[in-house]
């Protein structure tokens, strides 16, 4: 795999940056994120994703942008509301980058269907917004053998950790065994 003449002008910084170079970029566009949700984590996720060259970025999310995300979903426009989330944001992805992959998966993440999705990529990065989908997503990760990136938001708190079961690490079930209650922690 090689770097077309616009996409070298493009990372050009990258290509300059020792850490990075060409090597680097040419893993990075060789590389592939599932990315689970399309809001307010997704959005700035995957357009960074996008714009530093992952070659491929899949979407998974069942939700349509609404009017109040705009303020927060930085990915959606008002032109957006009532559109599939994962719709927008692949559009804004590749606004930002047409050099790459986009696919989306406009469902519900569930047992039936993660080891499966799971399997198309190297690395997972979960945005969700809920207890029983994070733990979901864990569980195959460490199953997949996946790093999977976890990150959460409550108000103006954040968390973001990598998990990495293929180099013998703890996954999200060893520090928290199951989800807290309901009435002490809010999705």
């Amino acid at each position: 795999m090689k770097l077309n003449n616009e996409e070298i002008n493009r990372y050009s910084r990258h290509l300059t940056l020792p850490e990075v170079g060409m090597a680097g970029q040419l893993e990075l566009k060789e590389s592939s994120v599932l990315m689970i949700g399309a809001g307010g984590l997704g959005s700035p996720l995957g357009m960074y994703l996008g714009a530093v060259g992952v070659g491929k970025i899949g979407l998974v999310d069942f939700d349509v942008v609404d009017h109040t995300n705009l303020h927060r979903q930085i990915a959606h426009t008002t032109s957006d509301e009532g559109r599939p989330k994962v719709e927008s944001l692949r559009d804004t992805i590749l606004a930002g980058n047409p050099n790459i992959e986009v696919e989306i998966h406009n469902i519900r993440l569930a047992r039936d269907n993660v080891l499966e999705l799971f399997k198309q990529y190297d690395i997972i990065a979960d945005g969700s917004d809920n207890f029983e989908t994070r733990y979901l997503i864990n569980d195959a990760a460490y199953f997949s053998k996946k790093p999977l990136v976890s990150a959460a938001i409550f108000r103006f708190q954040g968390q973001i950790t990598i998990f990495s079961p293929e180099a013998g690490g703890p996954c999200y079930r060893c520090l928290y065994s199951e989800p807290p209650p309901a009435s002490l922690v809010p999705n």
